[in-house]
């Protein structure tokens, strides 16, 4: 999708939607060591990979690249929603490998489906893995459950690798006294940090690339500086920075984003007072105003050419 201000800027698609599209990601150093133990997760022989990082930080569009990268011979299972009890999530976990819900529906049942089905798959040459995102939301007993699954082995391996994907209070909840064991088959761990000055002006280059643009990034030294330090190096309030300083650059027919717009757009975007920024593209909302004018702009022009052609129509 085309977003409003693509064609002042020659853009053929949305560059800063917050959609985990694999191919918008920018593989910073900070990126490809996430990425890199993720991969290594696959080949470790069973236990936990925990991957952790802000809001925002990419750490779902990470795990989407590598979805892209996982060999064939591994099956993945994802669960998305990690509030569920016990019960819940070993059915979860079923479905996503396909299997048949067993007869009765017991936690015992159901451990035991998987147990045939991994050592099936162990069998056959295939490894299996299972992602957990948002694995902060887990509760105890549940995380204590996915421990006991990784009990689950032959002589020579462990037959399931669990990768957990979460806030930084996930680090906190696998260090507490009560998940000692579970730490203790924790094989690998990584925290994916906000991006640096340099990552950040890359990152909004490559995600113009991205979109289509063929000529300069239309963000100065200086409103990259302040991109950067009004998003700390989040990859999504980048986002959502540069979106709305690019939407405020087209409403003032400029060519150039500079500091004082981006720090406007800041403002807007964060809920903040913005009486200093005013003077850039008018009074508080007015950017907003602008956004829906074009819209209802739009749909006034539709509704006239529909018009017109009912009344040719009529005899």
């Amino acid at each position: 999708m085309t977003p409003l201000y693509g064609a002042w800027f020659g853009l053929q698609r949305e560059p800063f939607s917050i959609a985990p599209d694999p191919r918008t990601l920018f593989m910073s150093e900070r990126h490809r060591e996430a990425l890199a133990h993720l991969l290594y997760g696959v080949q470790g022989g069973g236990g936990f990979v925990l991957l952790t990082g802000e809001i925002g930080a990419g750490k779902t569009t990470v795990s989407r690249c590598f979805l892209e990268q996982v060999p064939p011979h591994c099956q993945v299972a994802y669960v998305f929603n990690p509030r569920q009890t016990v019960h819940e999530l070993l059915a979860s976990i079923c479905q996503e490998f396909g299997l048949e819900m067993p007869m009765g529906g017991s936690v015992k049942a159901f451990v035991d489906a998987l147990n045939i089905f991994l050592l099936a798959s162990h069998a056959q040459g295939r490894s299996s893995v299972l992602i957990i995102d948002e694995a902060q939301a887990l509760s105890a007993d549940v995380l204590e459950q996915l421990r006991l699954l990784t009990n689950l082995e032959t002589h020579e391996r462990k037959l399931l690798q669990i990768v957990l994907i979460g806030q930084p209070e996930l680090r906190t909840m696998v260090a507490s006294s009560g998940l000692e064991q579970l730490a203790q088959r924790v094989i690998a761990r990584y925290h994916l940090g906000p991006l640096s000055a340099t990552d950040t002006a890359r990152y909004v280059q490559h995600r113009l690339s991205v979109a289509g643009l063929a000529g300069p990034v239309p963000f100065d030294a200086a409103a990259l500086k302040r991109v950067h330090e009004r998003s700390r190096g989040v990859p999504r309030r980048i986002n959502l920075l540069c979106d709305r300083a690019l939407l405020g650059a087209y409403a003032t027919e400029r060519r150039q984003v500079d500091a004082a717009i981006v720090e406007r757009a800041a403002a807007e975007v964060n809920g903040e007072p913005a009486a200093a920024a005013d003077g850039v593209w008018g009074a508080p909302g007015s950017l907003q105003r602008t956004a829906w004018l074009a819209g209802a702009g739009l749909v006034l022009t539709l509704g006239a050419a529909w018009l017109a052609a009912q009344l040719m129509r009529q005899p």
